[in-house]
């Protein structure tokens, strides 16, 4: 019975540390040559090593099936050396279900059927198939969707199948040094510490490994535009618009252009009071400004204009948000209720009881089947809305604020002791990982994710510095001065790794990038409020 390797060679290695098997690596070569269309090459590494891709048996099987020679190959399946009998059967299964489909698509009905009962159903497998292949015989094939699992395949795909089915062994599978080179880059970037670049700047020349000039840490632009503290800001999910808010009763949408750059697009101005948040839309066209405990506004981009203000008499707005598919948006009331308006104002939900404090952050998960808000002073209210289940997280401290990540898994919790926490909220609430070394005493301060798969976290403090942590150790990593003001909330571009943003109380907005910059200068008009020097991090 023939052997799918032969035995010569076999204890032969490769590479330093005498973990790669020669047979092996020339094999998964050459397949990645012949699968890459370099056929000429693969023959020749045959040739040269002395190694063959497949066994005489196995070439001989696949030709078969590419020939459609259906009982031949059965039969030289058995001849292959697989021991699993169980292998063995499925593979004849699908062997003799293509030679099925294609008497079939023949119109060789009767042809069909003999095969179905005296080759198919003796194999005593997958007896729903047999009764979908069964009705193939008196309904015709329509093509309709309810048909699409029991149509005829192409030989290749067919190939593919048993390729998938039998033993690496035997057939070495579709793309697997592909596989392993993907696997050695991916696991490079894991252990990288800095991480914090774009995939397509790995190479395979080198090993992958950032250093900490892979961290936004130098000023690259100041924006005096607010008169007053700016209290938040956030940039829009395409990372083309930063949204601000401050204590002088306006919010100013910034753009971000192809460089880099961030100039005023519009001032929105009609609060009545310090404006205390601001929230994108999920297509970034429309924009959420909340006055403090006030009303809240929202705003077209393109042009700058209100297009409606959401209300209740006598009661005061302190939070607002969007629902996923933008044709609604929620707000915290200072009742300690949570509203749901539709676009033009109409009250669609109200959740009533000790749902948010008076002064609250407050989020939706993607799905938009999770509602998130502070509850209490040291809880937050963790709303299943289809569920109608509740759940808590409960911190032995005050809670001033906090963010949920991109991936709608963990949750980012400011406290009055000084300590960021990091929350996993999917299934079984536990705590993560603590940060600890920003100052906070008085003042809300805000922390974000960001980085490349928000591999970091960043937070403003009331030493008017930036404080940044690795995610996953809590590690500090980078302290950036230059206000001279307390930082209220900080914010990461979340397409441009390379680009963070802060707020503060000196009324300045800074925006950070790398210190290894190319400068240009910009000959036309000019789209910084600083200034006529651009300094680019090369992203956008």
């Amino acid at each position: 019975m023939a052997r799918p390797l032969p035995a010569a060679g076999d204890d032969e290695v490769v590479g330093s540390r005498g973990v790669i098997k020669r047979v092996e690596f020339v094999r998964i070569i050459a397949k990645a040559l012949y699968s890459l269309g370099y056929k000429k090459s693969g023959a020749h590494l045959e040739e040269e090593s002395g190694i063959s891709l497949h066994s005489s048996v196995v070439n001989l099987f696949r030709q078969q099936i590419l020939d459609g020679n259906w009982n031949e190959s059965v039969s030289t399946l058995h001849k292959i050396g697989v021991l699993d009998e169980g292998i063995v059967k499925l593979a004849s299964f699908l062997i003799l279900e293509q030679k099925f489909f294609e008497l079939l698509e023949t119109e060789k009905v009767s042809d069909a059927l003999t095969t179905l009962r005296t080759e198919i159903a003796p194999l005593s497998i997958n007896g729903n198939r047999v009764r979908q292949l069964s009705s193939c015989l008196v309904v015709p094939q329509t093509g309709s969707s309810g048909q699409d699992n029991v149509k005829v395949k192409s030989r290749s795909k067919l190939l593919e199948e048993l390729q998938d089915l039998l033993p690496p062994t035997v057939m070495i599978p579709e793309r697997r040094l592909e596989h392993l080179v993907e696997q050695a880059l991916v696991l490079q970037r894991d252990a990288c510490f800095f991480h914090n670049s774009m995939n397509e700047e790995m190479s395979l020349y080198t090993d992958h490994r950032c250093g900490k000039e892979q961290i936004p840490s130098r000023t690259l632009q100041i924006l005096h535009e607010h008169n007053d503290e700016v209290w938040f800001l956030q940039f829009s999910h395409n990372g083309k618009y930063l949204a601000s808010s401050s204590n002088d009763r306006s919010a100013i949408i910034w753009e971000v252009d192809v460089n880099g750059g961030v100039s005023v697009k519009h001032r929105l101005c009609g609060h009545q009071k310090p404006v205390s948040t601001v929230s994108w839309s999920p297509d970034d066209c429309q924009v959420l400004t909340c006055g403090v405990e006030e009303a809240v506004r929202r705003w077209d981009v393109s042009s700058g204009e209100c297009l409606h203000v959401y209300e209740k008499p006598g009661l005061g707005l302190v939070s607002c948000g969007w629902f996923p598919d933008g044709k609604s948006l929620f707000s915290g009331v200072n009742d300690k209720s949570i509203c749901m308006w539709e676009l033009d104002g109409k009250e669609l939900e109200c959740w009533k009881g000790q749902r948010t404090l008076r002064i609250s952050d407050l989020e939706i998960t993607s799905d938009g089947k999770q509602v998130i808000s502070i509850s209490s002073e040291t809880a937050i209210l963790l709303l299943d809305r289809e569920a109608k289940v509740e759940r808590l997280i409960e911190e032995d401290q005050p809670i001033t604020s906090f963010s949920l990540s991109k991936d709608n898994r963990f949750l980012l919790v400011n406290l009055l002791n000084q300590e960021i926490h990091l929350w996993n909220i999917q299934g079984e609430i536990k705590l993560v990982t603590k940060y600890k070394g920003h100052k906070r005493s008085r003042f809300i301060i805000r922390s974000c994710f960001g980085g490349t798969e928000q591999a970091f976290i960043a937070s403003g403090s009331e030493d008017s510095q930036v404080y940044i942590w690795h995610r996953g150790t809590g590690e500090l990593i980078e302290t950036l001065p230059g206000h001279s003001g307390a930082v209220n909330c900080v914010s990461w571009n979340p397409v441009n790794p390379h680009m963070l943003a802060s707020a503060s109380d000196d009324r300045t907005i800074r925006i950070w990038g790398l210190k290894e910059l190319n400068v240009k200068h910009n000959k036309g008009k000019g789209v910084h409020s600083n200034g006529s020097i651009h300094y680019c991090n090369g992203k956008t």
